[in-house]
């Protein structure tokens, strides 16, 4: 379930039956031989750039519910320009307590302890974090913690730095495209098969941590900024079409997450949360 931050359940069960077929059917799992290929999200990333998938963009909105009224009011040129819009200026406040953990972007969140040899449950899998953070980098992040964000296509599809700081260069990982939905990682371990991103960052307030995009089904493409300083807020990136993840990932000991978000993780529900609010406090050293 998708919970908000007082507990409220706002959907049960989010996977369309498109996504039903696919992963819970023998032909579906046929089908996704083909699907998941790079190439197809390719072409449909081609297609959705394109000034004829505009004509979408209403009946997209309409059926998924979202609210427009953050956002800038304008034409929009293709569904990939609708789809990576920006908010509008004072529409995310970014809380800038230092001590305080925020959200990097719009989505729902689940939380994950790593043990020490770095390995963690989600679902019916075990993952190793060094999927995440790349073998270079996983020792540093035993016992830490894993902040998985899942964004489905009615989010703004942006994400921000949580904190200040500098970063080394993102790292780029070919692979397959499932969608993100819960009810792919039944059968697939998606974070480490998906095509994937990251970027090992120095923050200002919570040491190192790893910042690493997911592709996801129908995802065109992962544009990161490439930024080697940063601010908090400042923009890092964003999707084209698809649903599509962040996961931070923190040291052990480095941040105490906030009960609610907790409590929902423990119960196997996501918790809404958007870009700039305060998810967790920095420990005491």
């Amino acid at each position: 379930m998708i919970v908000d931050r007082q507990g409220k359940v706002l959907v049960k069960d989010d996977a369309k039956k498109s996504q039903k077929f696919l992963y819970r059917t023998f032909l579906g799992r046929v089908l996704l031989k083909i699907l998941t290929r790079p190439f197809v999200s390719r072409l449909v990333g081609k297609y959705k750039s394109g000034r004829a998938s505009a004509r979408g963009v209403k009946k997209f909105i309409a059926k998924n519910n979202i609210d427009m009224s953050d956002y800038e009011k304008r034409e929009y040129l293709s569904f990939n320009d609708f789809f990576t819009r920006r908010i509008k200026d004072g529409a995310r406040r970014i809380d800038d307590t230092p001590a305080h953990l925020i959200a990097p972007c719009d989505g729902k969140l689940s939380v994950y302890t790593a043990d020490e040899k770095g390995v963690y449950p989600i679902k019916n899998s075990y993952y190793d974090i060094a999927d995440l953070t790349g073998k270079e980098n996983a020792a540093e992040f035993y016992g830490g913690t894993i902040l998985v964000f899942r964004l489905t296509v009615d989010d703004f599809h942006r994400y921000s730095f949580f904190d200040g700081g500098t970063a080394e260069e993102t790292v780029k990982i070919k692979g397959e495209l499932h969608t993100v939905n819960p009810i792919a990682m039944e059968r697939y371990k998606v974070f480490s098969k998906n095509a994937r991103e990251y970027t090992l960052i120095h923050t200002d307030h919570v040491g190192d941590a790893v910042v690493a995009e997911i592709g996801a089904l129908m995802v065109g493409k992962i544009v990161n900024s490439g930024k080697r300083e940063f601010a908090r807020g400042e923009e890092k990136g964003y999707f084209e079409f698809g649903g599509s993840t962040v996961i931070v990932v923190l040291g052990k000991g480095a941040v105490t997450i906030d009960g609610d978000i907790l409590k929902n993780s423990a119960d196997g529900n996501e918790t809404k949360v958007r870009l700039g609010e305060k998810i967790g406090v920095k420990r005491a050293e």
